[in-house]
């Protein structure tokens, strides 16, 4: 499975979850961010590649929907409500993703 992990800036939150998950039961994981700033921004053809998403706000799921709604009809979509108080690897964050994430996987 082809998994996209979304935070504002992919810095810490979702690029910690592409780290920590790719590879994972054979899973190939991309991260990236909804901001211009960000350190890889999300594409159509991110969106596209995806066979599910993680969105660590709502406010991602927001931004995605207004940008891509055409390229989400067919994607499961999750938000995992992680704020963005966090470091990059920071160990409590790896907790929460894992707890989190793997129910899906």
């Amino acid at each position: 499975m082809k998994i996209l992990f979304l935070c504002s800036q992919n810095k810490r939150r979702s690029l910690t979850a592409e780290k920590y998950f790719d590879g994972y039961n054979g899973h190939q994981v991309r991260s990236a961010g909804t901001e211009n700033n960000s350190r890889v921004k999300v594409t159509e053809g991110l969106i596209g590649w995806a066979d599910m998403i993680f969105c660590m706000e709502k406010k991602h799921l927001r931004r995605i929907k207004d940008k891509y709604s055409s390229s989400l009809s067919n994607k499961k979509v999750i938000c995992l409500n992680i704020p963005d108080e966090y470091g990059f690897m920071d160990e409590e964050l790896i907790a929460l993703l894992d707890s989190s994430v793997s129910e899906y996987l």
